[in-house]
């Protein structure tokens, strides 16, 4: 049985008139990349920021590496490596006076040059943060975050300000320090940056925990299933009908030369029943539920259909 990294029980917090956070229950496995996700308010920094005993909960607990997160903050500190959202940098204070102080602080005899040339900023360690770019200054935090080895990353919007080699390269060193045995934690708005890594994934809405599954089961759950086009000779009323009429399919219609179908069930029985309304199948193509799709259809109730190409950029508001 997996330990857990994290354990949140029946958490709640309010701040005065407002609910944050209801009653949220999760566990983190030890060893897992887990990916937090939610629109704008629904809680994710709140709840980071109690794991973190940054601010104290209503109501509830929160156990992270065995140990009681107000109780013991210290020792969950020890162990832990933390990029917060919108950190600021000291200015006057090199990336090598920045990585020193985060070494001493955590007792740790880490080599600032090599922690510099892992995040990709090695010629910057001696110049002063205030003349960093904000990718470069995301990547020096990082940096922070990783002194110690430590057992529990959390990072909060970890790809801010970087440009797509940096967000690969910050992906490899989250799945390394995965393969390290490390457990992460991680908010993030850019949902292929959490497909791409996640072991599993947390939505949370409106201050609740809506769903935590791995994408593929979270996939498995809506009911768009996978979207079958079948190109065809023609996209008869009758071809249409009959692949409607195929178990587990939730929707058919003529799209152009192609049958776009949803489908829970057999492709093959698909393409069977529509062949055998007359017409001809010259190709086909199946695609699955994107990460995108299942974040709305969880977080505003709808449920997702065949993607747009309007809908296929890289960010949504999480």
């Amino acid at each position: 049985m997996a330990r857990q990294a994290i354990r949140i029980d029946g958490l709640t917090k309010e701040f005065g008139d407002v609910v944050a956070l209801q009653d949220v229950n999760l566990e983190v496995e030890e060893g897992e990349i887990f990916g937090f996700l939610g629109p704008n308010g629904a809680g994710k920094s709140t709840a980071i920021n109690v794991i973190l005993d940054f601010i104290r909960p209503t109501s509830g607990s929160v156990t992270v590496l065995g140990h009681d997160a107000q109780a013991e903050s210290q020792a969950v500190r020890e162990r832990t490596g933390v990029l917060p959202e919108g950190y600021d940098v000291y200015d006057r204070l090199t990336g090598r006076q920045h990585l020193e102080f985060a070494i001493e602080s955590k007792g740790a005899d880490d080599d600032p040059e090599a922690l510099m040339e892992r995040v990709g900023i090695p010629d910057a360690i001696d110049r002063k943060a205030g003349g960093y770019s904000k990718g470069m200054a995301q990547r020096l935090v990082l940096a922070m975050a990783l002194v110690g080895d430590p057992d529990l990353l959390i990072l909060d919007e970890p790809s801010t300000g970087l440009d797509p080699n940096g967000a690969r390269e910050m992906r490899e060193i989250i799945r390394e320090e995965r393969d390290r045995g490390a457990t992460v934690f991680f908010s993030s708005h850019i949902l292929e940056q959490v497909e791409a890594v996640c072991d599993r994934v947390g939505i949370l809405r409106s201050g609740e925990v809506v769903a935590v599954d791995s994408i593929s089961n979270l996939r498995a759950s809506v009911d768009s299933g996978t979207t079958l086009t079948v190109r065809v000779d023609r996209a008869s009323d009758a071809a249409v009908e009959a692949a409607r009429g195929v178990e587990g399919v939730s929707n058919a219609r003529a799209d152009g030369d192609s049958i776009v179908v949803q489908t829970e069930g057999s492709k093959t029985a698909v393409l069977e029943a529509v062949e055998s309304a007359g017409v001809e199948v010259s190709d086909f193509a199946t695609e699955e539920a994107s990460l995108e799709d299942l974040f709305a259809a969880y977080t505003t109730g709808d449920r997702p259909t065949r993607r747009s190409d309007e809908a296929a950029s890289e960010e949504v508001d999480a």
